[in-house]
């Protein structure tokens, strides 16, 4: 269900409404009685950072807004006090709110932004005692915003919503071709044009990473074709966006232990729909740049048909890959896509994928592990933007040595290096079938989380969405 964010020109009246500032001295005095301004700088002497006011008619809430050390830290502390927000609106009932900077400035933003982003909940699929969040909608005012930045926001969590809804879909209900009709359905009327090849075309362009990968299964790999090109697009080459759709993966032959992996790798699509909804996102948000994304899905399955350790397949690029492990698909079907990317002549392409256990592991579920030969002005740009949106990215190098470690005997090379830099061999080996700028996100660690993290709430988290949002706006008016 989705939470409606506005803009309002003017407080309405007796309309439960959070008041944010960063000290008592910014408090507009004229919303609160003499009565309540005593009650609430006795609450903030004893280091509250909520303090509620009970109004009867509605509630008054005070958001204490501390600002950090940098700019970016503040903006987060906001987002997570949307989320201790949501919780005291939850327990209150409140099913609307209004917010207002008490400094005139841009904080009602990121509250909101944690707000909205903590009120998503998915229960398509509840019968019985469902539970829809009560908060319905969200608006901001104040002289500080903008409708338009307030409408540009909205655009963006709405992305975020869809993403994790995507992602949340069970296997049964999302194979490739229903993946290729979900995302039809959601970037309808968005100004994006969608092209699904089918099992024959992909057949024809000799795509033997997604056919391979495809083989176990009853289901046909497609392969999506998304494309943003405003009449205005400040970009004369594309940027490309690659996301990795493998909607269920059982590890093939390699087969994964469970639980807490097998059960929840309905979340291995993570890469594709966050591609899904930064399409959706700015095409909504009108950027004016010229943005393709490609998709390859299909499932990863067992059986007789499978491929197996051992198998040598020949790639969409003409290169041969000895297959020593089946669960190292994702990097099969990307090699495919990045090999197509060349088609457009781009001048920036990204990766997005939940690739590897290690980047996980070495990075937790704090970071986003990124590798790429574009330049470094690209990647200081992609690092800001995901300070900007608190989905940090950590550089791993791509040191010529790594090569080495997917060194094979018989092919071009293998499709799995050692237990040392697994994450770092694997984004060897998708630089093997890149020649142009390219940067690897593997989001393993962010995009599906098995307990709540304050506004990225527990199961998909939408990750990458507002980080490649904030990104691609930036290079639209570089």
């Amino acid at each position: 269900m989705r939470t409606e964010l506005t803009y309002v020109a003017t407080l309405p009246a007796n309309t439960s409404t959070a008041v944010l500032v960063p000290g008592h001295e910014h408090l507009p005095e004229e919303l609160f009685s003499q009565d309540e301004q005593e009650y609430i700088s006795r609450q903030l002497a004893l280091k509250s950072t909520l303090v509620t006011i009970n109004r009867y008619t509605h509630q008054l809430y005070l958001v204490l807004t501390d600002p950090k050390r940098k700019e970016t830290e503040t903006q987060e502390a906001l987002r997570k006090a949307g989320h201790a927000l949501h919780q005291r609106l939850s327990a209150d009932k409140v099913d609307h709110v209004v917010l207002l900077d008490g400094a005139d400035g841009e904080a009602s933003l990121f509250v909101a932004e944690g707000l909205v982003l903590s009120n998503y909940s998915f229960q398509r699929y509840k019968t019985e005692k469902a539970t829809p969040p009560l908060l319905k909608s969200v608006a901001i005012t104040g002289v500080g915003v903008s409708q338009t930045q307030v409408m540009e926001l909205s655009h963006l969590l709405d992305a975020v919503y869809q993403t994790r809804d995507l992602i949340n879909t069970p296997p049964n209900m999302q194979t490739p071709t229903m993946l290729s009709e979900q995302i039809q359905e959601m970037l309808q009327d968005s100004g994006v044009q969608v092209e699904v090849l089918d099992q024959v075309q992909i057949q024809s362009l000799k795509m033997g990473g997604l056919l391979s990968v495809n083989q176990a299964s009853d289901e046909s790999a497609t392969f999506n074709i998304l494309e943003w090109k405003p009449e205005n697009a400040t970009n004369a080459q594309p940027i490309v966006l690659v996301g990795k759709g493998v909607v269920y993966d059982t590890g093939g032959l390699s087969i994964k232990p469970t639980p807490n992996s097998m059960d929840y790798m309905k979340s291995d699509m993570s890469g594709a729909a966050a591609v899904t909804g930064t399409l959706y996102a700015l095409a909504h948000n009108k950027v004016p740049l010229h943005v393709i994304g490609l998709i390859p899905a299909t499932d990863n399955l067992i059986s007789g048909k499978g491929f197996a350790p051992g198998d040598v397949i020949t790639m969409h690029s003409g290169h041969t890959v000895e297959v020593l492990n089946t669960d190292a698909e994702g990097r099969l079907i990307l090699a495919d896509a990045l090999h197509f990317a060349k088609r457009y002549n781009p001048a920036l392409v990204i990766d997005i994928a939940t690739l590897t256990g290690a980047a996980a592991r070495a990075v937790g579920r704090e970071g986003i592990v990124m590798m790429g030969t574009a330049d470094d002005l690209l990647k200081t740009d992609l690092k800001l933007a995901g300070e900007m949106a608190h989905e940090r990215l950590v550089e791993f190098p791509l040191w010529d040595e790594y090569q080495d470690h997917l060194k094979s005997d018989i092919a071009d090379l293998k499709n799995i290096g050692g237990a040392e830099a697994g994450a770092i061999s694997a984004g060897k080996f998708l630089e093997f079938f890149t020649n142009y700028p390219w940067i690897h996100l593997d989001i393993a660690g962010t995009a599906y989380l098995l307990s709540p993290d304050s506004y990225r709430g527990k199961h998909a988290t939408g990750s990458s969405v507002r980080l490649l949002y904030h990104f691609l706006t930036s290079q639209a008016t570089a």
